[in-house]
């Protein structure tokens, strides 16, 4: 940690650990909130980037199209060898800038919508009671994340897709190798890879039969490839982002969710009172464990200050969420999980065009979990010590690898 003004002058390795406990922001975000919350900080690969800790700068920087969110653009930061691969094996519109970045979420915005996911929300209850069936029906303890983390939200986007059934697992496996930023980097582009082709030959058996257009592969082809709006191509990676942020991320917010609610039985009840409070609890659970950690790298394309820093052409930036979601000039005593706190301005699903498409799934999906998990076991206890979670702290999402529990 940084304990001194002499600091500011020497090297500061990034990223942070979470120092502080796994369910704790990297303590660093504070101290340099307070002392230097726009710093350069050391990379792996010896260049610098900006790093940015305020609600305030972060929502600013997001919204600044002079930030570029393209990797290939000179000065992009790399968080890892891992990621870098990861960037370099295919390109999603979240990678894209505008126009081209609009011409494509244009396409798949109207799939997220909330109407449309209160009408899926009969089958996502649908799918949860199968699996917390297929739990309580096992020897305790059961692992949570296998059981019901891990499934559910790779099930339910898969069935968005139109992603056959005997694929959920192996999707399920590859998108947590894509997002892990420890291992050789052949790792996740391989598993980049094998998604892709998956969906490939999923979307080539729709190119030949698109039926009624039943799921979103579907209409895709009917109202953009058949057209000739959208290239085989495009549709794949729109389909291999679609699935990464809805599936991974999710996953990863159930556990680490569930844990808070059960060191907090208190606020978990006031969270179940009521619909509206459960609504507004998953905000804070957002808030709180924001999940996504890395994911708002930016270079900047022009010279631009901010909080009295210029920024040159060329810089690479990380507007943090996690820090910026524990800025208690956004969220008074941010440190304190309160679930009735109004956390709406948080940006956990990121701020500005890159905003995620898919937040309305996530909360949905949260909401009936959390609403399932605690009517269906309300004695929902960890099997193990806390100590003896392993979190997975080092990645590009935060989360758990197992979560042991009873009931």
């Amino acid at each position: 940690m940084l304990e001194n003004s002499r600091a500011a002058e020497s090297r500061c390795p990034f990223p942070f650990a979470r120092s502080a406990g796994p369910l704790s922001p990297p303590p660093e975000y504070a101290l340099l909130r307070e002392r230097e919350p726009v710093r350069r900080v050391d990379l792996w690969n010896g260049a610098n980037a900006w790093i940015f800790t305020r609600w305030a700068d972060v929502r600013e920087i997001l919204a600044n199209p002079d930030f570029s969110a393209v990797p290939s653009t000179p000065g992009y930061p790399m968080l890892s060898p891992a990621r870098a691969s990861a960037l370099d094996s295919y390109q999603s519109f979240i990678t894209l800038d505008p126009p081209d970045h609009t011409f494509f979420r244009r396409m798949v915005t109207k799939e997220f919508t909330v109407k449309r996911m209160n009408a899926l929300r009969p089958q996502v209850q649908a799918v949860a009671d199968r699996l917390l069936d297929a739990m309580a029906a096992r020897n305790q303890p059961g692992d949570l994340v296998r059981d019901l983390a891990g499934p559910l939200p790779s099930i339910v986007i898969s069935m968005m897709l139109g992603v056959p059934a005997r694929h959920h697992h192996d999707m399920e496996i590859l998108g947590a190798q894509k997002n892990d930023l420890t291992v050789d980097p052949a790792v996740p582009a391989e598993a980049t890879r094998k998604m892709v082709e998956i969906i490939g030959a999923v979307l080539d058996d729709k190119i030949r039969d698109p039926g009624h257009g039943e799921d979103l592969l579907s209409r895709l082809v009917i109202d953009q490839i058949r057209p000739g709006h959208l290239s085989r191509r495009d549709a794949v990676n729109i389909a291999n982002l679609l699935y990464l942020a809805g599936h991974e991320t999710t996953t990863n917010q159930i556990a680490l969710s569930t844990v808070v609610l059960l060191h907090n039985p208190a606020q978990r009840a006031a969270m179940l009172a009521s619909p509206e409070a459960l609504a507004a609890g998953v905000e804070e659970m957002l808030r709180f464990n924001t999940i996504v950690q890395y994911n708002s790298a930016r270079v900047a394309t022009a010279d631009v200050e901010i909080a009295g820093h210029t920024i040159r052409a060329g810089d690479g930036v990380y507007a943090l969420l996690t820090a910026a979601n524990h800025d208690p000039a956004a969220f008074p005593d941010p440190e304190r999980f309160d679930v009735t706190r109004d956390a709406s301005a948080h940006m956990a699903f990121s701020f500005g065009v890159h905003q995620c498409v898919g937040q309305s799934l996530a909360r949905m999906e949260l909401a009936c979990v959390f609403e399932t998990l605690f009517r269906r076991f309300p004695a929902l206890e960890l099997a193990v010590p806390f100590a003896a979670l392993e979190f997975k702290d080092e990645q590009l999402v935060h989360g758990l690898r197992r979560l042991p529990v009873r009931w």
